[in-house]
């Protein structure tokens, strides 16, 4: 059997922290659930362990560095990663569907696309579904690896992500992994999953101007240096 670890990054999510801990230990998938608490200022932690969960502190504030802190304490007999956001907005539900294909050898890296699954109103804006599209289609045409979004709810085998030398540090984290999974030639499904407004808390990305201007620089700088990299990373 698989040993499945779940990273979940947190910052500022006291109101769903413990409910998506819950839903997330109820699919009876991981071994693990780690959360990281991004330097939160209310009581995202200690409700997170409230519900069970492992809590590890990275107070440098960054998607990207509270994924890696994440792997970087993940147990040693962990052999598939799953990602999902805090906030409530991911559906553990559709985990098995996730893992499975990983777990039965087919595939290395499995991401969920909201933007092919059913979606809640008002759970993704429109730059959120057309950055999706267009990002998908570049890196079609840069690998050709279909992807329709980057959703933060994914699955990989472990030492297939450890081999990928993820660098991203703040929102072009899930682009990053996409990119490099398609350079090194991993075997990559995409599969529909449902998505619902965030439960609690206030959106880092899209609930600002600023938030959404922020992110989307950082998305074009990693797509622009990951792509611009000479020499492809050798396969895992």
């Amino acid at each position: 059997m698989p040993f499945v670890s779940v990273i979940i990054p947190a910052l500022n999510e006291e109101e769903p922290i413990g409910d998506v801990v819950c839903s997330v230990a109820a699919t009876n998938i991981p071994a693990e659930i780690i959360i990281v608490d991004n330097g939160s200022t209310d009581r995202t932690a200690a409700r997170a362990r409230e519900a069970g969960a492992r809590v590890i502190a990275q107070p440098h504030q960054g998607y990207g560095r509270a994924c890696m802190a994440g792997v970087h304490a993940l147990s040693p007999e962990c052999t598939i990663v799953v990602f999902l956001d805090g906030d409530g907005s991911d559906c553990p539900e559709f985990m098995n569907e996730l893992v499975e294909p990983i777990a039965r050898g087919t595939h290395d890296f499995v991401i969920g696309s909201r933007t092919r699954g059913q979606r809640e109103p008002g759970s993704m804006n429109l730059q959120q579904i057309l950055s999706g599209r267009i990002v998908g289609f570049i890196l079609r045409l840069l690998y050709g690896v279909r992807y329709t979004d980057m959703s933060p709810f994914r699955a990989i085998r472990r030492n297939a992500l450890d081999a990928l030398g993820m660098r991203e540090q703040t929102y072009g984290w899930n682009l990053e992994m996409q990119m490099r999974a398609a350079r090194a030639g991993l075997r990559i499904l995409e599969i529909p999953v449902n998505h619902r407004r965030r439960t609690g808390g206030h959106s880092k990305v899209s609930g600002t101007i600023r938030g959404t201007f922020v992110a989307g620089s950082r998305i074009l700088a990693t797509l622009i240096r990951v792509a611009a990299e000479q020499k492809p990373r050798t396969p895992w």
